[in-house]
């Protein structure tokens, strides 16, 4: 693959060295790749994003960024951290983890204020954003009394005013109404059209084929099952229902109960 950015192999990890995360993970992201990571909660996805945003790494295996080795003593240096934090960003599933400055306004600043960003160019990002997300009202007001589909527009737009070349998405329309979820989706498109490289963990798979080139299916295992495009993907559907990602809905018709799977793949704005 040309301009590898991220490269495991056989990367494994547990948490406190008893609950395995991932098992055996084989994954080279290029520059400019939409990629969807599928699979049903507790499988891997989150461990996935968190060793490629340099949170933590793998127990066995090996883990390259931009065509080196990465370990954790490299963060130890100032100069790598910082260029790895212009580089790589990273929107948590949970928002809170995100927002803990007094105003919306700080929060959304204090990435590139931390990395040296001048301040008529940060003013420049955040009006551009706050015109993108709709999010000028809420600025002056506290993380914690905001809605959830606020606060994911919040975190979001701390994660794109640094302008990173790639971007790591963690669940990032979950529970969100239609409206916010197609503004999410559209600043994802848009992203990668200007040239950034969109990874998102998901188990919504009606986002997918819009978010995606390719798709890797997690297993719950915590192994990739399957690669693919997401038309092929998606149109398995026993590769869906073997790893939890069919809805199963329950109908009564004459007095009977009747349940069938379907995926939710048509997707209204």
């Amino acid at each position: 693959m040309d301009n590898p950015i991220f490269e495991l192999q056989d990367a494994h990890f547990s948490y406190l060295g008893r609950y395995p995360a991932l098992r055996g993970i084989d994954i080279t992201v290029c520059q400019g790749e939409q990629i969807a990571v599928i699979g049903a909660n507790g499988c891997g996805k989150s461990t996935l994003l968190h060793i490629l945003d340099g949170l933590i790494f793998p127990e066995r295996g090996s883990f390259k960024a931009f065509g080196k080795e990465l370990k954790e003593d490299a963060f130890n240096r100032a100069d790598f951290s910082r260029d790895f934090r212009k580089k790589v960003g990273l929107v948590f599933q949970n928002p809170d983890v995100q927002l803990f400055c007094p105003t919306v306004k700080e929060d959304i600043i204090f990435g590139p204020l931390q990395l040296g960003v001048e301040k008529g160019e940060i003013q420049r990002r955040l009006e551009a954003l706050v015109g993108v997300l709709n999010i000028g009202d809420l600025l002056d007001r506290p993380p914690q009394q905001l809605s959830i589909g606020e606060k994911r527009k919040v975190a979001i737009a701390s994660t794109l005013i640094i302008e990173p070349d790639i971007l790591l998405l963690d669940e990032p329309t979950a529970g969100l109404d239609p409206q916010t979820t197609r503004c999410i989706i559209d600043l994802l498109i848009q992203a990668n059209e200007s040239g950034k490289t969109i990874i998102t963990s998901t188990h919504d798979l009606h986002i997918v084929e819009e978010i995606s080139d390719t798709v890797y299916v997690f297993s719950p295992e915590k192994k990739i099952i399957k690669s693919g495009c997401p038309h092929e993907i998606l149109a398995d559907e026993q590769l869906l229902r073997d790893n939890n990602l069919l809805h199963i809905h329950s109908h009564r018709h004459r007095d009977k109960s009747h349940i069938h799977p379907h995926t939710h793949l048509e997707h209204h704005s």
